[in-house]
């Protein structure tokens, strides 16, 4: 069974006749993101400071840091997550159950897994449906969040994508890996949160760098915030907050 997480109110956010904004609520649905090829370990360690500092509700990391970001975040409530099949999702099903299970085993608290695109492009979703069973079935009581790359797909396509996800028993949809040549879009969220069962959160990410998108995502929908932009946003925020 996955961990509960309460969703943030669109309420608890404020904005212009819900005076001061609550910088706390929203730092707690950002997942505080540092994929880069070069990152190093000083780079994971001031990720880990600063997550601590906000109280985000991640670091997002890949998957090589795991054993230094649990270490620096014992005690604290922030959660460590990596990505499968990252950052294209066209690799084998055995490869990402191993991903899966490996990561959980050195300690990774959440999986965002990405979605085989060509196979859902090819019309495979059947093969699709089940990689997400297998690697859910990896994971256990670990939360799984599904990237569908929403940049690739008609809205159509998202539809069919996101309730896949669901029928699968994932716990979230996210939007994007940011990788691709677009990110998260409020109407994404909007038509995301519009044919998923409240039990499916949304994460939305890719390309959310300031306050006003973070605020406009949530009020769309979404429960969770992928981006390396969390330091900058929160210091918005607490100039929003004045």
């Amino acid at each position: 069974m996955s961990m509960e997480i309460t969703p943030l109110r669109v309420s608890d956010i404020g904005g212009p006749k819900h005076a001061p904004l609550d910088a706390r609520a929203i730092a707690g649905v950002i997942e505080h993101t540092l994929l880069k090829p070069n990152a190093t370990e000083d780079d994971i360690k001031r990720l880990c400071e600063e997550a601590r500092k906000y109280g985000f509700a991640t670091v997002c990391i890949n998957p090589i840091y795991i054993p230094l970001a649990k270490d620096l975040l014992r005690g604290s409530n922030v959660k460590v997550c990596v990505a499968v099949g990252f950052p294209l999702g066209a690799t084998f099903s055995e490869v990402k159950v191993f991903e899966a299970k490996k990561y959980v085993e050195e300690g990774a608290d959440e999986i965002d897994m990405v979605m085989n695109i060509s196979m859902f492009k090819s019309g495979r979703y059947d093969y699709v449906l089940r990689e997400k069973r297998e690697v859910k079935e990896a994971v256990g009581d670990k939360m799984l969040k599904v990237i569908i790359e929403t940049c690739y797909l008609s809205d159509e396509e998202k539809v069919r994508a996101a309730k896949i996800v669901e029928e699968a028993g994932a716990d979230f949809v996210k939007t994007s890996t940011g990788f691709g040549p677009a990110g998260a879009k409020v109407e994404d969220v909007k038509l995301l949160r519009g044919v998923l069962s409240p039990r499916v959160r949304i994460k939305a990410s890719g390309g959310i760098r300031t306050a006003k998108q973070v605020i406009e995502l949530v009020k769309a929908g979404a429960d969770r915030i992928g981006t390396s932009s969390g330091v900058n946003i929160m210091k918005e925020l607490e100039k929003m907050s004045l």
